[in-house]
């Protein structure tokens, strides 16, 4: 938003640092897998074990929650407030934890998403590396993944259907499904299930949600972001891109000075936002005011 607003209003906005902005995240400018390698690479560089326990019970959840009773056990396993009717109840939940702590992966304790000890992703890794051999999987995933959602120990148990969504979020669809349509895949070397990405099931989906459809290539035609070192060393300047290599969305950022005055601030252990208070806002704006 910042670096957009620069952009767009250069005569309203003298500069603009962008923090984790993932301006490139669009069209093919950048492989569609790029964010969830990222996040399981960040898991992987902490443990071995960690990465392949996470890699592995997907199928065992689908597999145990195929039926009633599987899905009875689950439920219990997983501390659920009620029992639940989808396996991809518990996926989606385990997934949300990952994905997520990768992101606030600080070297402080935080509660900019949930309630973190420093460096979560870590201790997350130790907490599975932790477990007798021959530990249940499943077991080991889900202790884990409380870290980020009870760290604090105050759940008695998790609302993982129809509850509310704890961080917030839900006005993102609707952004998603109207300009912000960011490609992603999951690839085979990942720690999630491999899945893909079709422009026509995107559109399905948000016209199922919201009755609207995504102006798929919005973005792009607005701001641009094809050569963008090109373009932007054409018209634009006073920008400062700061990304963090361990922040997942960074693989989307500009990770290069383009000229003089757009400036690319890059810290090979940083997180998401590491420019930015993490209690203050997302975007940072210097305008004229």
């Amino acid at each position: 938003m910042a670096s957009w607003f620069r952009l767009k209003y250069p005569h309203v906005a003298m500069g603009a640092l962008a923090s984790s902005a993932p301006i490139l995240q669009f069209d093919d400018i950048t492989p569609w897998s790029s964010f969830y390698d990222a996040v399981s690479q960040d898991f992987k560089s902490e443990s071995l074990n960690c990465f392949s326990v996470i890699k592995a019970v997907w199928d065992v959840l689908d597999y145990r929650g195929s039926n009633d009773s599987g899905l009875l056990e689950l439920s219990k396993t997983f501390r659920a407030c009620k029992t639940v009717r989808f396996p991809s109840s518990l996926s989606n939940w385990l997934w949300t934890a990952f994905t997520y702590t990768a992101m606030v992966d600080y070297p402080t304790p935080a509660n900019f998403m949930m309630n973190l000890p420093a460096y979560p992703v870590k201790e997350m890794c130790k907490i599975i590396d932790s477990f007798p051999v021959g530990a249940d999987v499943v077991e080991k995933a889900f202790t884990a993944a409380s870290l980020y959602y009870n760290y604090t120990g105050d759940q008695k148990c998790f609302e993982m259907e129809g509850g509310d969504d704890p961080h917030g979020l839900s006005g993102w669809g609707w952004q998603a499904c109207t300009e912000m349509v960011m490609p992603m895949t999951v690839s085979n070397e990942s720690m999630f299930p491999p899945s893909g990405f079709s422009y026509e099931e995107k559109s399905e989906g948000c016209f199922a949600s919201y009755e609207v459809r995504p102006r798929m290539n919005w973005i792009t035609t607005e701001y641009g972001g094809h050569k963008i070192d090109k373009v932007l060393k054409r018209f634009g300047s006073n920008i400062i891109f700061s990304n963090g290599m361990r922040d997942p969305w960074s693989r989307g950022g500009v990770l290069k000075n383009i000229s003089s005055s757009i400036i690319a601030l890059v810290t090979e252990k940083g997180k998401h936002e590491v420019a930015e208070n993490m209690q203050g806002p997302k975007y940072s704006e210097l305008t004229n005011a």
